[in-house]
Formats: structure tokens, C-alpha cells, sequence
């Protein structure tokens, strides 16, 4: 779907109405009661409310369409409502494109020639295009048309102007300790449905798989597993094969953050170099294809470290400081823009947008 035209701005003027009763309400009862006791009350009901900044004006951040044509919900102040950004304004309506400080477009639509910039409507000063991806560089092909378009590019890459990455790592809240995961009966596990012979992960899955059993799931052995069967069949095993299907700087997905990470099995990654790892994982989390002479050597390391539990136990230690924080909804993607608006570059324009997708180094 592309931009709507629908009655959203109506919920929006109901919501402020709704605002602006409830304000007067509670004027009233605090007159009758005391604002500070009246006012703690409804504090120790919904800790949040009154905290909504309100010292900066609105972003307005527009998707000019949805990606893979695949539309949420953007009633009421939705960046606020559910991910507690203040003035972001997140919207998909084209009749907006006048007043829109950033305006969204999906990498896959517009190579693909689906969807078409608005170079029809005039383009007001200051507003700002983004480029948005979550693909690997290899199925971002055909750019040299989008040169000298874009100001922003929103990706899972570090040195993108908004990152958005598959997954990362919060300080834990508290210092609960985390149990390693018991009760495995498979040495390696992978779940794979995009098998090609070419890929890196394939070799080195049929070399592995020589040296030690691995237990596939997927539609590649038509073995699909159901999302509520993934975790539970991943946290039987050891280790997980987090292989990506293409080498990409900082290309790291659900893979490993959900998949490995979430699934309490220690991930064997092959994709980025391992340094990009290094910048994201914990120490000791994860076990990097390129750490080793021959997968040979990986497949009897892998058998003798899952016979050690107390050098096994040592790869979830990262799990008592930090917690996976996984990415799934566009919207919240999309609202990280606004904390950042003020940051970027005022006058920045990729020239050459093939170029940066393809970097393979900072």
C-alpha cells in the first residue's frame, strides 16, 4: 500500500479534545481537593502520566509507503503511545507531503520499479528523503538512479544515519542470574529455508556436517517449524547455525539475536568479518567460522566444548549484565528517527548511493 488518505486527523482531533476534558476535569478536582494529594493519586495509578515532554515542536516523519505492502496502525500519537518518543509524528498520508520534515521510501519497491518517487510534487525546502533498508547489499541492485536523491539513509549498518539494526543488547534492570540453558539433546542446530549450493553458509554446513550431526528444520528439509516451535527447538540444542545468506557489513539478523541469543544456544556465525561481531555481541558469546584453521577443527571444538559444561557455561555469562532487545515493527524503526532529527547533517546528499551501500569497511 502507498500513502492513505484516510480520516486519521479526525482520531487525532478527537484524542485532543479527549486532552483537553480530562485537563479540565482534573483543574476542577484539584480545586476541590488539593492539586498535590489529587495529583500523587493519579501518579500512583499511571507512573507516566504528566511526563510527556512538551519544550520542542513535532517531527513529522512520512512513509510513503509501507514496505513489502504491509500497513500497521498509526492511530493516536503512536511513537509516544508505544515506544515513549516524544514529538514524533509518524504518518503515511500523501496530502501530508507539503508539511513533512522526512519522508520514508523502502529500498525493495523502488528498485524494483513498483513504487515511484514523487518528483511531481514540489519539494519543500529543508525536507528531508531517506533512503530505508534492511536487505543485504547483494539484493540492493540498480541504485545509480536514486543518486543525488537522498539525505538520510536508515539501516541496520552503524554508520547509517538512523540505525536500525535486527537486535541489540540493554543493560538488564535487574541482576537476576541467568541459568544456562539445560536439558540439550542435538550437538548443532539450523533452521534454513533459502538454501542455495553457491551460498558461503551452504559449504560450510555440508563440510560441518561430516565432521558432527546437525539437526536442519526448515522448508529446505520440509521440516517448517512454527513460530511458537522455534525458541523451544533451538534451546534443545548447543549450538545454533547463525548464518546469514550473504556477507554484508554489519549484516547481522534475527539469526543471531533471536534465534541463538533468545533460543539459549551459543550462535557459530558466518557472515560479517568477525570484528563487526565484536561490535555488537558480547565477549565470549559467539563462535566465528573465521576464528579457525578449517571447519574441521570448528566441528571437534564444538564437541569437546559442549562436553565441558563449565567452559560451555561460560558463553552465557554476558546474560546476567545485558538482555536482547529485538526489532520487529516498522513503526518503532521508523519513530527512532526523531530522537536523532536535530543531529544530521542539514545539507548532506549521497552522490552515490550504490557506492556507500556496497562499503565493506568503515
Amino acid at each position: 500500500m502507498g500513502c492513505l488518505n484516510t480520516k486519521k486527523l479526525k482520531l487525532s482531533s478527537m484524542k485532543k479534545s479527549l486532552f483537553v476534558f480530562s485537563f479540565l476535569f482534573l483543574l476542577r478536582l484539584s480545586l476541590l481537593y488539593g492539586w498535590t494529594g489529587r495529583f500523587q493519586a493519579l501518579m500512583d495509578i499511571n507512573p507516566s502520566f504528566g511526563n510527556k515532554p512538551s519544550n520542542s515542536r513535532n517531527i513529522t516523519i512520512l512513509l510513503w509507503y509501507w514496505p513489502f505492502g504491509r500497513s500497521l496502525s498509526l492511530r493516536g500519537d503512536v511513537c509516544w503511545d508505544l515506544y515513549h518518543i516524544p514529538h514524533c509524528r509518524l504518518v503515511d498520508q500523501c496530502s501530508l507531503f507539503p508539511s513533512a520534515d522526512v519522508v520514508v521510501f523502502h529500498n525493495r519497491e523502488l528498485v524494483q520499479g513498483r513504487k515511484k518517487l514523487p518528483f511531481d510534487l514540489p519539494r519543500p525546502q529543508g525536507q528531508r528523503w531517506a533512503w530505508m533498508s534492511l536487505e543485504a547489499p547483494v539484493y540492493s541492485s540498480n541504485l545509480r538512479q536514486l543518486d543525488n536523491l537522498f539525505n538520510i539513509t536508515i539501516t541496520y549498518r552503524r554508520d547509517a544515519d538512523v540505525t536500525i539494526p535486527y537486535g541489540e543488547l540493554l543493560p538488564k534492570e535487574d541482576e537476576g542470574v541467568e541459568d544456562v540453558p539445560q536439558n540439550k539433546s542435538f550437538l548443532v542446530c539450523w533452521v534454513v529455508s533459502n538454501y542455495k549450493n553457491q551460498h558461503k553458509r551452504s559449504m560450510v554446513y555440508k563440510e560441518l556436517s561430516e565432521t558432527v550431526p546437525v539437526k536442519v528444520y526448515g522448508r529446505w528439509t520440509k521440516k517448517p517449524l512454527p513460530s511458537r516451535a522455534l525458541i523451544p527447538t533451538i534451546s534443545r540444542c548447543y549450538f545454533y547455525l547463525s548464518f546469514e545468506n550473504s556477507v554484508g557489513k554489519d549484516y547481522i539478523t534475527e539469526k543471531l539475536w533471536r534465534n541463538a541469543y533468545k533460543g539459549g544456544a551459543v550462535p557459530v556465525v558466518t557472515g560479517p568479518p568477525i570484528d563487526d561481531y565484536k561490535a555488537v555481541a558480547p565477549p565470549n558469546s559467539f563462535i566465528h567460522v573465521d576464528e579457525f584453521a578449517s571447519v574441521k577443527d570448528l566441528g571437534k571444538y564444538l564437541q569437546q566444548l559442549a562436553g565441558d559444561k563449565e567452559r560451555y557455561s561460560e558463553y552465557f555469562k554476558w546474560k546476567k549484565e545485558w538482555r536482547v532487545k529485538l526489532y520487529t515493527d516498522w513503526r518503532e524503526r521508523l519513530c527512532k528517527v526523531c530522537p536523532q532529527y536535530d543531529s544530521l547533517p542539514q545539507h548532506k546528499v549521497y552522490s552515490d548511493l550504490e557506492a556507500w551501500v556496497n562499503a565493506t569497511s568503515n
